[in-house]
């Protein structure tokens, strides 16, 4: 756990969010946690489902609205199957449905700074968007290679940004006196099919956990738990129970920082917030 304390950094808490699909429902009982103790990120940094919901609460959307959102939806709510191209499945539905939620058109026009993180599949690397437009920033941080349509932006193909960073903590650790990281894809042994889709879904399970590691210890305050990993890449029929075990999570990190007291820094302000 980090020490250190440099005034001069522009923010005083980062949050930082990681990919994880479905998983990414337990974002929101983060949200919650915070919102209950008056605690507001003052920059948010979302890999994938992290950048969704990361830039939802950046827009200003409560964890209830943002919640209600995904409640009673289907996969077919979001993508459309189509002859296999660049992707199983186009991102239209998934576009109007964000279009639909924001109430900011572009990334800087967010009320809480965001770093949206994709994957530039062209040039192979990792690419954190601090501007330009909301939608095809997000959708690009979202679509899966093989499983989704790259998106195009500024002539350049994007897919998920867990490809290189699923727990982008090291796009803001330097310029935030102190980061809460909220890390929902542990990978734990478990039952898997032997299909197609699985079996893709479980390498990337794979992928997302090693390039994760170094940013685990860039975290003050680690929120993850292996409740996360009972919960499929996809699935849309416990968003409730996921949001649940979020805000537990959230709970159980901060009382641990309180009751062990390593880093006053940290609980003063918080303390601070809090009042």
């Amino acid at each position: 756990m980090k020490q250190e304390t440099n005034q001069n950094k522009p923010y005083q808490l980062g949050l930082a969010l990681s990919g994880g699909g479905a998983k990414g429902f337990a974002h929101i009982g983060v949200f919650r946690y915070l919102e209950e103790n008056g605690i507001k990120p003052d920059i948010i940094v979302g890999t994938s489902a992290g950048s969704l919901m990361g830039s939802l609460f950046a827009d200003g959307i409560n964890s209830h609205e943002i919640e209600k959102m995904f409640r009673n939806k289907e996969f077919s709510h979001f993508a459309q199957w189509q002859l296999p191209k660049s992707g199983l499945f186009d991102t239209k539905r998934f576009r109007y449905f964000l279009h639909d939620q924001y109430h900011s058109k572009r990334i800087e026009d967010l009320e809480t700074p965001m770093i949206v993180v994709a994957t530039d599949l062209d040039n192979g690397e990792s690419v954190g968007f601090k501007s330009g437009p909301l939608v095809d920033s997000v959708t690009a941080s979202c679509s899966i290679p093989i499983i989704f349509t790259p998106v195009i932006i500024d002539g350049v193909h994007y897919v998920d940004g867990g490809l290189f960073h699923n727990f982008p903590v090291s796009f803001i650790r330097e310029e935030c006196e102190r980061v809460i990281g909220v890390n929902v894809s542990p990978l734990i042994p478990q039952k898997y099919k032997q299909t197609i889709f699985h079996i893709a879904e479980r390498s990337y399970q794979f992928m997302f956990q090693a390039n994760s590691l170094e940013d685990r210890g860039l975290c003050d305050v680690l929120i993850e738990t292996e409740s996360f990993g009972q919960y499929k890449t996809f699935d849309l029929d416990n968003v409730a129970q996921i949001v649940n075990i979020g805000y537990q999570a959230a709970a159980d990190a901060f009382d641990k920082i309180i009751k062990e007291n390593k880093d006053e820094f940290l609980i003063q302000m918080l303390t601070q917030k809090a009042g």
